[in-house]
């Protein structure tokens, strides 16, 4: 690949990776809002529960198309226009089935999942789901025709609008009701709470849309019922490996009302684990970071020579700033907590074991590598499979027993069980020689330096703080000392 080839990859990369960053750390700051706001941890086990099924339902309403888009368009760049009119219609007439049916059925399945004084929350979250849907093909075709800037600004304009509206509605107008509620009660009910925060989403969801609407028409209406046949030939598999993917991170929180007799309760502890596993959403974030750069880099060094070398030293940083951040994040969990309302702290217990299921899936991407660089993806479908197979035996035999610890250890069963196959099917297939002995080291030494951070509990927390950031200080010096010798930076500096 050329020079300028290699530029203009690295810089629409770093495009598409800091909006999408950016977006899940501005939809991230939300939680606070959500704990502090609403009226109980239940109603925020609502809107756990019901993102969970609209994450799994978008993944269903895609159908892989997305993919299938880019690979007929890139076959045949003179029938680019055609691969797109066929696939936004194709996408466009299931959302549209979909919508209608999840509207017209509101009242039935709503009471099937619990909501039955709410049918109108499915009926948005259907929408809602719809459109998001049928938009993946339109922000397919601004990856496709190079234009990272305008694909990342509808993205963050999509967020910003969700955040104001949020604020509007569980800030802005309670704090109006107070003062002179003639101003907004002809819209505005006090007692709807959470239903605000599917009504923002629609809102932002449906402009969005609209501001897309020129991407649509931009080609010709030409549709091709032939195409459509091969696309989704092409499709329909990466499908199951998309609702495999999706289950890994979302059934949990899909299923767990189904698990409990009492389902007040059962909202209760779904709002609470939805809560505290969002506080370990930093460690995703960094993952995705590093996905977005690490991608396109394995397959440029693909043809090095020198590439498995490449490899193993990137697998080796990924891992050792991951426990960096893990102890950084459980060390100072005592201000993290006021991120969400007090009644929600009894299950930060969890966040140390979603945060090692976080660090295990970051793994398992880097392990990845293999099967992608050898076509061999159908691995990548069956060793999610058994995630999923995994994560649903945990959780139903443990949750109705002991609520969401179950949960949370089931997303760790999952990630490190799928770790570990991978890494020995890649040693099999595509060996590379991993710097065990470090990351090994390394491993005994965050976890030493975890339970170290239990020795002292004083009443003071200045006192806890400053023991924790003396064990922190003490890995970055090991860290510095063995990986990074400052010296040997310096050394680099000089001319």
């Amino acid at each position: 690949m050329a020079k300028q080839e290699m530029q203009k990859l690295a810089k629409e990369t770093a495009i598409y990776g800091a909006s999408s960053i950016v977006g899940k750390f501005l939809n991230w700051l939300l939680v606070p809002l959500y704990t502090y706001v609403l009226e109980s941890s239940g109603e925020y086990g609502i809107v756990t529960n019901l993102y969970a099924w609209t994450a799994l339902l978008l993944v269903i309403l895609t159908y892989g198309m997305e993919t299938g888009f880019f690979r007929f368009a890139n076959k045949r760049r003179e029938e680019a226009d055609r691969v797109y009119s066929t696939a936004l219609t194709s996408v466009f007439t299931t959302s549209l089935l979909s919508a209608v049916c999840c509207v017209a059925f509101a009242r039935p399945i709503a009471h099937a999942m619990g909501y039955g004084s709410h049918p109108e929350f499915i009926a948005m979250m259907a929408v809602i789901v719809s459109m998001d849907a049928f938009g993946s093909i339109p922000f397919a075709y601004l990856r496709y025709k190079n234009r990272p800037v305008k694909f990342a600004a509808l993205k963050l304009f999509m967020i910003a609008v969700n955040i104001a509206f949020n604020l509007f509605f569980l800030v802005a107008c309670p704090w109006i009701a107070t003062k002179n509620a003639a101003l907004i009660d002809w819209f505005y009910d006090p007692g709807y709470g959470v239903g605000y925060v599917f009504v923002s989403n629609l809102i932002s969801t449906t402009l969005v849309t609209l501001a897309l609407l020129p991407e649509v028409f931009r080609v010709k209406f030409n549709f091709d019922g032939a195409l459509l046949q091969r696309m989704l030939r092409y499709s329909l598999p990466l499908l199951i490996l998309g609702i495999a993917g999706i289950m890994n991170q979302t059934v949990d929180k899909i299923i767990f009302p189904f698990l409990m007799d009492d389902q007040a309760e059962a909202q209760t502890q779904l709002g609470i684990y939805g809560a505290c596993f969002k506080v370990a959403m930093v460690m995703m974030m960094f993952t995705q970071a590093f996905r977005y750069a690490y991608e396109p880099f394995i397959f440029a060094k693909h043809r090095d020579k020198n590439s498995k070398e490449a490899y193993a030293d990137a697998m080796k940083y990924f891992v050792l700033f991951s426990f960096l951040i893990f102890l950084g994040m459980v060390f100072y969990l005592d201000l993290l907590k006021y991120l969400i309302r007090s009644d929600y702290w009894e299950g930060l217990r969890v966040v140390p074991i979603v945060l090692w299921s976080y660090i295990f899936q970051g793994v398992f991407f880097n392990l990845s590598l293999w099967y992608k660089l050898l076509d061999k993806t159908m691995y990548g479908a069956w060793f999610s499979i058994l995630g999923v197979v995994i994560t649903l035996a945990v959780n139903v035999a443990f949750v109705p027993r002991y609520g969401y610890m179950a949960s949370a250890w089931a997303s760790f069963a999952c990630y490190s069980v799928m770790m570990l196959v991978s890494y020995f099917f890649g040693q099999k297939y595509m060996p590379i020689r991993y710097d065990l002995k470090s990351m090994g080291l390394y491993l005994v030494l965050t976890l030493a330096l975890f339970g170290a951070s239990f020795l002292v509990q004083a009443d003071s927390m200045p006192v806890n703080l400053a023991y924790r950031t003396a064990l922190l200080a003490v890995f970055i010096v090991v860290l510095i000392k063995r990986d990074f010798p400052l010296s040997a930076l310096l050394r680099r500096k000089r001319p």
